[in-house]
């Protein structure tokens, strides 16, 4: 049964591995950014706020890792539901900080409690998948 769900899931772990990787990668390099390149020339506030959306993004991403091997052993809708969540939670909640930040443009904070939601959603998701038999 194994094999049969990991070539049936195939696709979708590859993408949402290459997906963690990616988001690892980005917030790597936007902590690497913020404590080298910002820190001169932002407040401390705003430091704080683009380093809040780059500890969401590293912890996602090894959560992402996490739904991909979960994925990797059984087919789950809950499963891929959670790494579609997890994914567009890290792009609005990170991005938006990331953007309110470098931009300094407020509204974009309105952006930021949808990403919350769907990394909550996520979370919520991930739970049923890892418990639930499908």
């Amino acid at each position: 049964m194994h094999e049969a769900v990991s070539q049936r899931n195939a696709p979708f772990v590859r993408r949402i591995l290459g997906i963690a990787c990616a988001i690892g990668f980005l917030s790597v390099a936007g902590g690497a950014f913020g404590a080298h390149a910002l820190r001169e020339l932002v407040s401390p506030e705003r430091l704080e706020v683009f380093h809040t959306g780059t500890r969401y993004a590293m912890v996602h991403a090894v959560v992402l890792l996490v739904v991909g091997l979960l994925a990797e052993r059984r087919a789950s809708r809950a499963l891929r539901f959670a790494g579609g969540a997890f994914t567009v939670g890290v792009l609005l909640f990170t991005g938006s900080l990331w953007a309110l930040v470098l931009a300094d443009f407020g509204a974009l904070g309105m952006i930021t409690p949808f990403g919350g939601l769907s990394l909550l959603a996520g979370w919520l998701s991930l739970g049923l998948g890892a418990w639930r038999r499908e």
